[in-house]
């Protein structure tokens, strides 16, 4: 078992006007339930073209999904906006897949519709990760995508022989400054910056062994794992560093917040 966590085109002889790209201001209908109690795991994908779904997130979470914060960044709100789990469906408008940044504004309005969200920002000075590249340079593939591909950053969660897990990051058509913005949302418990100065796209895979600083402490360490650790790991698969460090980071205070109505 293992748990997820987040074209063929028929050749035409006549030029075809592109379809019109829908404002993807809010979502068309959304249904807020509360997740099973006994689920693991979390993730947030489309499932289809307009069906947007998120699993097992706290409010918490999902605020630092919409916002692309690390949970760390986050404080103000109630206990349970850090320990009540909900699984969110979606439709989106229109007949054309939301990009990652447009679902992200969708998510943002049902927080405030639904969760009635409030808040103000505060700089604080936190512990983050910095992406460098490593001695001897990366070791990134540029990305092979079709023009207008979205990119794909998604951890697959997957069980040891000998108890534990893994995780497998297979990215692609993928930047630097999205990956950073998945770490420090889902993987790694502070902010995560983008120092490469690398601007284009890449495809690669990322292999580890997670601790319990990772993911939330929400998956078991492996004791025998043959996989690395996620710093050994960034710079033996992809020639790059993770580096501790401080620096300022526009905090999230939430001022008010409710629990929604499940429709």
């Amino acid at each position: 078992m293992r748990a997820v966590w987040l074209l063929l085109a028929p050749i035409a002889l006549f030029a075809q006007t592109p379809a019109t790209r829908p404002a993807f201001g809010a979502f068309e209908v959304a249904t807020i339930k509360p997740a099973a109690t006994d689920q693991a795991g979390r993730y947030i994908r489309m499932q289809s073209v307009n069906r947007f779904y998120a699993k097992g997130f706290t409010l918490n979470a999902l605020v630092a999904a919409a916002y692309s914060l690390t949970p760390r960044a986050i404080s103000g709100g109630p206990p349970w906006a850090d320990s009540d789990r909900y699984d969110i469906l979606a439709s989106t408008p229109g007949d054309i897949q939301p990009k990652l940044d447009e679902q992200m504004a969708m998510l943002r309005r049902l927080l405030t519709d639904r969760f009635q969200l409030t808040f103000h920002r505060e700089s604080k000075e936190l512990p983050v990760f910095a992406i460098t590249v490593a001695k001897g340079g990366p070791k990134l593939k540029p990305s092979t995508a079709p023009p207008g591909a979205l990119p794909y950053l998604i951890n697959t969660i997957y069980p040891e022989e000998k108890g534990g897990v893994h995780v497998l990051l297979p990215a692609r058509n993928a930047t630097m400054m999205q990956l950073a913005a998945m770490m420090q949302r889902a993987v790694v418990d502070r902010a995560v910056v983008d120092n490469t100065g690398l601007s284009g796209t890449y495809d690669f895979d990322l292999e580890w062994a997670p601790d319990e600083s990772q993911f939330a402490g929400q998956l078991q360490r492996s004791v025998e794992s043959t996989k690395p650790s996620l710093f050994t790991a960034m710079q033996e698969q992809l020639g790059l560093r993770l580096e501790a460090t401080k620096g300022p980071v526009a905090a999230l205070v939430i001022d008010r917040v409710e629990r929604p109505s499940e429709n």
